[in-house]
């Protein structure tokens, strides 16, 4: 809590210093660094502050969204926040000392489980920061295991994720190939052309940043490991209770988002990186690992192990300048899993894909066709009559996010618009929303 100074306590720590009021201090500075005193009004009581929040919050409400690209509107039981947040968690913050923080290292431990099980992999991080620096760490982690200088990364990966490797790979001495995916998917004969001796992985999204799902996983993997490579799989959780996992189709290393999986929508944070890899990589896995031992009475207990990060060894060996995880993301997403188990996130994802598959349907019957004719899960491009920033504008003013226009980082998609639907949007919704449409494009 925030305890303000009284005016008696300002007048003395400026008698201490020697000066006679706060501006005495900032002379010599110059005058346009200097901001000047702000019009704020009165204090408010508790009562009288809230409800002026509330009011401003009203301001920004939106009533519906079809926006995703990276960031999805899923329903989070209120039993998740409820849990994650109660004291024995908070106060338990660090697991530095394992002998004080067992329930933040077995909370750490369930999701490095969960995280193998959803992905079908053999062993998981603590978590990282978030889904681009999971897949930027993972290309990273390929290079130097195989000892080659080159990623492949098609388009259809999310540009912001293609950004945020080029800036961990820009003075690795590793070089990044995006390859281009003309017809929504990346295609084995577009990896066959570029696929050489130097190429130390391919990093695959799936689905993709278009909602489309990438159906020659298994053939990919296949000539990717034939060249002596890594298969990188970044995948969308809700999803995996649907298509097929990671370590089904053979992938070295499985990344995602874990947004999906308990996490608010928040200006892009705070959101959690998976990471899980297979067990002959676990040495050179970026961050902390959370193991399963015995104490001294042969009590189970938990450690953290292979923690070769910056803060434990000298940076030039360390596997990666990762310095934490997060772990409330991480206790939240563990959480979340826990509630849904492996039946309700196959009946989430039926759900995400029905409804994306109904929108989709009605919106080629009044003129909007599908850009790109390829099986999608939850989220699709569609052909609009009018530019898509516009029909953003116009929507917005109505309350709705209509998507993303993709010309915004695909020029020659320009006329798309890239639109979501998961399971919180009933019939009704999405029905209004193509009437919202029919009408801003007239």
């Amino acid at each position: 809590m925030f305890v303000p100074h009284t005016e008696g306590q300002k007048k003395e720590m400026l008698r201490t210093i020697g000066v006679r009021s706060f501006d005495d201090l900032l002379e010599g500075l110059p005058k346009d660094l200097i901001r000047p005193p702000l019009d704020l009004p009165g204090s408010m009581s508790e009562m009288e502050l809230v409800r002026h929040m509330e009011e401003l919050a009203k301001r920004d409400h939106l009533a519906q969204s079809y926006l995703g690209a990276g960031a999805y509107e899923h329903f989070v039981p209120t039993s998740v926040w409820a849990l994650a947040l109660r004291g024995e968690f908070s106060t338990a913050y660090t697991p530095y000392q394992a002998e004080a923080s067992q329930g933040t290292l077995q909370s750490i431990f369930e999701f490095q489980s969960m995280v193998c099980n959803l992905f079908e992999m053999e062993a998981a991080n603590a978590s990282l920061y978030d889904g681009a620096s999971a897949a930027a760490e993972a290309c990273l982690m390929a290079a130097k295991h195989t000892g080659r200088s080159e990623v492949l990364v098609p388009d259809t990966v999310h540009p912001q994720t293609r950004q945020v490797i080029e800036t961990y790979l820009k003075h690795s001495g590793v070089r990044l190939n995006v390859l281009p995916c003309r017809g929504g998917v990346l295609e084995p004969s577009t990896v066959k052309k570029v696929l050489g001796a130097g190429t130390a992985a391919l990093l695959v999204q799936n689905p993709n940043f278009f909602g489309c799902l990438e159906i020659h996983v298994h053939e990919l993997s296949k000539l990717v490991h034939e060249a002596g490579a890594l298969l990188i799989a970044s995948s969308y959780p809700v999803a995996l209770g649907m298509i097929v996992p990671p370590g089904e189709y053979g992938a070295d290393i499985a990344v995602a988002e874990g947004q999906p999986l308990g996490l608010p929508l928040g200006y892009g944070g705070p959101y959690v990186g998976l990471f899980a890899c297979k067990m002959d990589l676990i040495r050179k896995t970026p961050g902390r690992i959370v193991g399963q031992t015995v104490d001294q009475e042969g009590k189970r207990a938990f450690v953290l192990t292979l923690q070769a990060r910056e803060q434990h060894i000298r940076r030039e060996k360390a596997t990666s300048n990762i310095c934490t995880n997060q772990a409330l993301c991480a206790l939240a997403s563990t959480i979340h899993m826990s509630l849904l188990g492996k039946e309700g996130l196959r009946r989430l994802a039926d759900l995400n894909f029905q409804k994306a598959h109904y929108l989709a349907g009605e919106l080629e019957k009044r003129g909007f066709p599908r850009t790109f004719d390829r099986p999608f899960f939850n989220e699709f491009a569609v052909k609009c009559p009018v530019p898509p920033d516009r029909i953003e504008e116009l929507l917005a003013r109505e309350g709705v996010l209509a998507g993303l226009p993709l010309g915004r980082y695909f020029p020659a998609l320009k006329d798309s618009l890239l639109i979501c639907v998961t399971e919180i949007k009933t019939r009704g919704d999405m029905d209004a929303f193509v009437g919202l449409l029919e009408n801003v494009c007239r």
